[in-house]
């Protein structure tokens, strides 16, 4: 038997997915832009950051729950927003909500997925093990087809999202060399199922490439400037999530443009290589918002003492992406349900051994290099 067989953490489940994975698959999930130095980044600023536990504590009863945007979650942690989630495993998507759902945590759909956006609310809610609401999010990117865009957030709406995560640094694609040498393509069964059902769309036949990735990437609009987060809230009831930020101006400009909360995030460092380690913002922007909105993260977290990390620093809750992605690739539903598992365990241990008993009162644990 493989030692990985039955991983007990998240850098084994990598592994095994490594294992699983087509090689264009696995370049596409894992790389990041250009020399991927902000992709390495955002792991290693984690390591950077020490703990300074407080003893002598009844920790004998602990909470994991929180809530954001007033709704539940068990543990502070939503599933990011990932692209084509049916290159790891058949289900995708849906694999992925389910999962979410059972584990009352939070899941955000990405524009680019592989199961259109309703089928995958239907998934989460049907799924649901407790009465209580969870956090159901639509990611979404502004298109030059402002129709399209209207479009998108209308169908959210109707499907019973409950809040709308706007991605904001990626007026263009950042280069992704492996995904360039790989002459990256999806499969002829798998499309982007959130554009190919919207009707009236002519989507092109790009030979040596997706069409519909192709007309994706043409979409984008490097125009898109505050103005259009105002002409977003117009077109439905939906709270606002700005995605994408790593100043503390830019998070106050998002506060005043009606953004109720604030996801730091470089992209997974798959945007701009160079760009700072999202924990490394994630100080400016809390204190620049000071509690006018909620402050979530993403990017590089692979153990659940980097979620008390984010928590300690301000954060109400973060978002985890690719180890998803390899619980997924490595046994579909189950293995995404055992890495949310691992990670609340992880959670909880750190918890106890910092002196904290609650996920909303962490206070002062941390200590930073000088």
């Amino acid at each position: 038997m493989n030692y990985y067989s039955q991983p007990i953490n998240i850098f084994e489940y990598e592994q095994l997915a490594a294992e699983s994975l087509s090689k264009m698959a696995w370049d596409y999930y894992v790389s990041g832009a250009w020399d991927e130095i902000t992709l390495g980044d955002n792991h290693a600023a984690f390591e950077r950051i020490r703990f300074r536990p407080r003893v002598l504590v009844d920790v004998s009863d602990r909470h994991l729950e929180t809530t954001i945007l007033g709704q539940s979650l068990a543990l502070p942690l939503l599933i990011a927003p990932m692209a084509f989630q049916c290159l790891a495993h058949p289900e995708g998507e849906i694999a992925t909500a389910t999962a979410a759902s059972q584990g009352n945590v939070g899941m955000v759909l990405s524009t680019m997925s592989n199961k259109n956006l309703e089928e995958v609310a239907t998934a989460y809610q049907t799924s649901q093990n407790s009465p209580i609401s969870t956090p159901l999010w639509f990611q979404l990117y502004v298109h030059r087809d402002r129709g399209l865009t209207r479009a998108l957030v209308e169908r959210a709406y109707a499907a019973g999202y409950n809040a709308l995560c706007v991605t904001v640094d990626a007026p263009v694609l950042g280069v992704r060399e492996r995904d360039k040498r790989n002459q990256l393509t999806l499969p002829e069964n798998l499309q982007l199922a959130n554009l190919a059902t919207l009707s009236g769309l002519n989507i092109p036949e790009t030979q040596g490439e997706s069409g519909l990735f192709a007309y994706f990437a043409q979409q984008l609009d490097p125009a898109v400037t505050w103005r259009d987060l105002e002409w977003l809230q117009s077109l439905s009831p939906l709270p606002l999530v700005v995605k994408g930020i790593l100043r503390g101006d830019d998070a106050v400009r998002a506060v005043e443009c009606g953004a109720r909360a604030i996801a730091v995030s470089n992209h997974g460092g798959r945007q701009l290589d160079g760009a700072i380690a999202s924990v490394d913002a994630l100080v400016e922007v809390v204190t620049a918002v000071d509690g006018r909105a909620e402050v979530i993260i993403d990017g590089g977290i692979r153990r659940g003492t980097d979620i008390l990390k984010a928590l300690a620093m301000g954060a109400k809750a973060v978002m985890i992406g690719r180890p998803v992605l390899w619980g997924l690739a490595v046994n579909g539903q189950a293995g995404v349900c055992d890495v949310l598992k691992i990670i609340r365990e992880e959670l909880d241990v750190a918890m106890a051994l910092c002196g904290c008993t609650h996920v909303a009162n962490i206070g002062d644990i941390l200590q930073f290099e000088k």
